[in-house]
C-alpha cells in the first residue's frame, strides 16, 4: 500500500503506527472477544483507555493540580458559545483577540451571552498578522480573555502568548500538543482532536477547576462543565472509538519523545519557508514574525499558476494542497503526524515547479 501525503487541514494524517494497531485491535479487542467501539464505556476495558488518556495529557502537556482534562463532543465551534454560556454573565464583559477567521466565528457567538470587547483585529491584515502583545488594551475586571492560538486558514501562530488579570482561554486546535506551553499561564485550553490529536468527533477541554464552578446562569444540563467534570466525561455516552484513538497517539508521542516532536515540527515548517523566502515566485501569506509552524499558506504569481501547482501535486501523490476557498492560495497543513518525507518531497516539487514554470 502506498500512503498519501494529507496535507489536508483536517482530518489530518494519523500515525502509521497507531493506525496498524487499532487495525489489529479493531474485532477483537485485548481478547475480549469485540471491538472497543462495541464495548460499556462503563466497562473495565474502556475505562482504562479513558483513565490512560487523561494521565497521558497530563504528563505530555504537564497540566497542574487545579486542572480537570475533558472529553467533549462538539467541535471546538460548540466550546465558542458554551464558554461565554458558562464563563460570561449578561452584564459581564469578556475581551477577545480576533485574528482571523476562527477567532471571529468565537466573537460572534461569545455576543450572544454577553458584552465583548474586541482589543485587537487583525483578521483582514495582509500578511496575516498576531498583535503585538505590548500593544494590548485590556479590558478591567474582564471575566476572561479569549485568543485563537492558530489561525489555520491563513497560516498565523501566536508564538507568545498575552498574560493579563483575567483567565487567559485558548483554542488550540490546530496547534495543540505541537510545541510547549505552560498550562498554568491558562485558564481554559481547548481543542478539536481532529488535526494533531486522532480523528473528528471529540474535544479536548483542559479548565481551571475555579472556572469550572462559576455560574452565571441557569445552562441545559449538557452545556455545563460542572456536568462533565464531576462525571469524569462520562455523563452520558463519550465519543469512546475517537478517545480510544486519541490515547494510543499519546503512547506514540510518548514513545517519539515531545521534544523531538517538537524539534521536528519547527525543521519540517522551516524547510517549506526557506523554499518560500529562497524566490519571488512564491509569497508567504503570514508574516514572519508570526508564521505557523502547522499551516504553512502561501501564493504564486497568478491563480492560473496556482491551479497548476494543484492540479500537478494531485499526480504525485500530495493531497489537500489547495488554501482555503475563502481566500485562495495554497496550504499545507503538516500536523504532528505528518511526516517529514512529505515536507521533502513538496519541497522538492515546488523547487522543480518553479524551474518549469
Amino acid at each position: 500500500m502506498t500512503r498519501s501525503y494529507n496535507f489536508y487541514a483536517g482530518p489530518s494524517t494519523l500515525p502509521l503506527e497507531v493506525l496498524e494497531e487499532a487495525q489489529a485491535e479493531f474485532c477483537d479487542y485485548q481478547n475480549s472477544g469485540m471491538s472497543i467501539m462495541e464495548s460499556s464505556h462503563r466497562g473495565k476495558d474502556y475505562d482504562a483507555i479513558h483513565e490512560e488518556a487523561i494521565a497521558n495529557y497530563k504528563e505530555l502537556m504537564g497540566i497542574p493540580e487545579g486542572y480537570s482534562v475533558l472529553f467533549l463532543q462538539g467541535g471546538a465551534s460548540t466550546q465558542f458559545a458554551m464558554i461565554p454560556m458558562n464563563l460570561l454573565g449578561q452584564d459581564q464583559t469578556a475581551d477577545y483577540v480576533n485574528t482571523g477567521a476562527w477567532a471571529s466565528k468565537a466573537v460572534k457567538e461569545a455576543k450572544l451571552f454577553g458584552n465583548i470587547n474586541v482589543i485587537a483585529d487583525t483578521e483582514k491584515s495582509a500578511p496575516a498578522t498576531i498583535p503585538a502583545i505590548d500593544s494590548l488594551e485590556y479590558t478591567s475586571g474582564a471575566e476572561y480573555l479569549h485568543v485563537t492560538s492558530n489561525e489555520t486558514i491563513s497560516g498565523a501562530q501566536w508564538k507568545e502568548f498575552p498574560k493579563c488579570d483575567a483567565p487567559l482561554i485558548a483554542d488550540m486546535s490546530s496547534d495543540i500538543l505541537s510545541r510547549g506551553v505552560n498550562v498554568a499561564d491558562f485558564g481554559m485550553i481547548y481543542a478539536g482532536a481532529q488535526k494533531n490529536l486522532g480523528p473528528s468527533g471529540c474535544t479536548l477541554v483542559i479548565i481551571r477547576d475555579d472556572l469550572i464552578e462559576k455560574v452565571v446562569r441557569t445552562n441545559p444540563t449538557m452545556f455545563q462543565y460542572k456536568t462533565h467534570a464531576s462525571k469524569n466525561s462520562l455523563y452520558n455516552t463519550p465519543p469512546s472509538f475517537s478517545i480510544y484513538i486519541m490515547c494510543l497517539i499519546t503512547r506514540w508521542i510518548k514513545e517519539m519523545g515531545k521534544e523531538n516532536l517538537f524539534e521536528q515540527n519547527v525543521r519540517k515548517a522551516n524547510k517549506l519557508y526557506n523554499v518560500i523566502d529562497a524566490t519571488d515566485f512564491y509569497t508567504g501569506c503570514a508574516d514572519k514574525s508570526c508564521r505557523s509552524d502547522m499551516n504553512v499558506t502561501f501564493n504564486l504569481p497568478t491563480t492560473e499558476l496556482e491551479t497548476k501547482f494543484f492540479e500537478n501535486s494531485i499526480k504525485l501523490n500530495m493531497w489537500g494542497l489547495k488554501g482555503h476557498r475563502s481566500v485562495g492560495g495554497l496550504r499545507a497543513s503538516i500536523y504532528n503526524a505528518f511526516p517529514e518525507e512529505g515536507v521533502d518531497k513538496l519541497v522538492e516539487f515546488m523547487k522543480d515547479f518553479e524551474k518549469r514554470s
